[in-house]
């Protein structure tokens, strides 16, 4: 199965290149997309520097039109979707999220940092929906209307779309990561 990473990124010159760093040790992954928002900073350089795919959009359209960018121009078997502001990432982090998809256990994997910030933790615990790491089988991004214009509300659409049409999701938990 082909596995493509899409990291939309607004502003983020100064986290973006150990996400990147991270994507690119991973070899089950065959592209790594970044998707500038209409970032007016040094996001699109850090990330050319690491030889990916990148689109650059003009205007900010809300990180669910920059995913759908992304995998509207680049789509595999499985998508895997991350934060351009991950601090810790490692790759293991990012196999944890891609095997369960990768060995058909799930339809969707969430990650939820776990002993990172405690804001962000208690948050993720509270609301696991709203994480943006995740793995997911192209088959259901096909499916969903009008995710582009869901802005940030893009994780509760995808994690509400799965459990409603009761696909298989698996909560990863992410260690030392925020």
């Amino acid at each position: 199965m082909d596995v493509v990473a899409i990291v939309p990124a607004y502003n983020e010159e100064k986290t973006i290149g150990e996400v990147l760093r991270c994507l690119v040790q991973v070899k089950e992954i065959k592209k790594i997309v970044v998707v500038s928002d209409g970032s007016t900073d040094g996001t699109v350089s850090v990330a050319k520097s690491f030889n990916v795919e990148v689109i650059e959009l003009e205007e900010n359209r809300g990180k669910g039109g920059a995913m759908k960018a992304g995998f509207d121009r680049f789509m595999a078997d499985i998508v895997l979707f991350l934060d351009a502001d991950l601090i810790g990432l490692t790759s293991k982090h990012v196999r944890d999220l891609l095997f369960p998809v990768l060995n058909d256990e799930a339809e969707m994997t969430i990650g939820i940092f776990d002993k990172g910030r405690m804001a962000t933790d208690l948050a993720q615990r509270v609301a696991p929906g709203l994480s943006g790491q995740r793995a997911v089988k192209s088959s259901i991004l096909e499916n969903i209307s009008d995710i582009d214009i869901s802005r940030f509300g893009v994780e509760i659409a995808l994690t509400r779309y799965v459990e409603e049409n009761n696909f298989r999701l698996k909560e990863i938990l992410l260690k030392d990561m925020t």
